[in-house]
């Protein structure tokens, strides 16, 4: 099953109390609420999809949530997680500020996990951009990017891009990636979108952020 919607930024969205368990699977307008609330806080959520659909992206950041707040890490909005989120929704506490494990990373790609991505910078030209950025471990990576806003999808250990162009890398596994995209025109915004694939075949995308091309 895959759902498709534009990105909605956090600073415009709330998340309203779940009224329910939720797991894996799953649709709805809790999940859209778990995932508006968990996508406040990147080091969570880096995806920030709110799609409303339960995929993989949204099992990783329920787990860094628990991982933050000493709850066994199960993926699944379960008995313990659904007070402890409940409560930090309504007292707009940020996601984990109790439980941080010590402020240390909290993917560490077991083979179950996607990349880290971080580092991200874009130098710009005047009909080109070089995109750069590190992963926490080796991977392959691509840049979607467009005119018009990402239309992005989460779908089972997957995430689509509709209707951009992609800028790809070659084949070999970094922790650091350069992506050069050429033919562009000058003083013009591109949205863009950083997608990493590690050697388990586990997926990651950056935030979709934009660039200005130079005159």
């Amino acid at each position: 099953m895959v759902l498709s919607m534009m990105i909605i930024g956090v600073s415009n969205a709330s998340a309203a109390p779940l009224t329910k368990e939720l797991q894996f699977g799953m649709n709805g307008s809790d999940v859209s609420s778990a995932q508006t609330f968990l996508s406040q806080d990147q080091a969570l959520y880096p995806q920030g999809l709110v799609t409303g659909y339960f995929g993989s992206f949204t099992k990783q950041a329920v787990i860094n949530f628990q991982l933050r707040n000493e709850i066994p890490s199960v993926g699944r909005i379960g008995p313990m997680t659904l007070p402890i989120m409940n409560l930090q929704m309504a007292t707009g506490m940020y996601p984990g500020m109790s439980g941080y494990a010590n402020g240390t990373a909290y993917n560490t790609n077991t083979g179950a996990t996607a990349p880290i991505i971080g580092n991200l910078g874009v130098s710009t030209a005047h009909n080109g951009a070089v995109v750069s950025w590190n992963t926490n471990v080796p991977a392959t990576g691509q840049v979607y990017y467009s005119t018009n806003e990402l239309n992005v999808s989460e779908g089972l250990n997957s995430v689509g891009v509709i209707g951009a162009q992609v800028a790809a890398t070659d084949s070999q596994l970094r922790t650091t990636q350069s992506v050069s995209i050429t033919g562009l025109s000058p003083n013009t915004r591109y949205y863009y979108m950083v997608y990493s694939v590690d050697q388990s075949g586990n997926v990651s995308v950056s935030w979709p952020s934009n660039f200005t091309t130079t005159f």
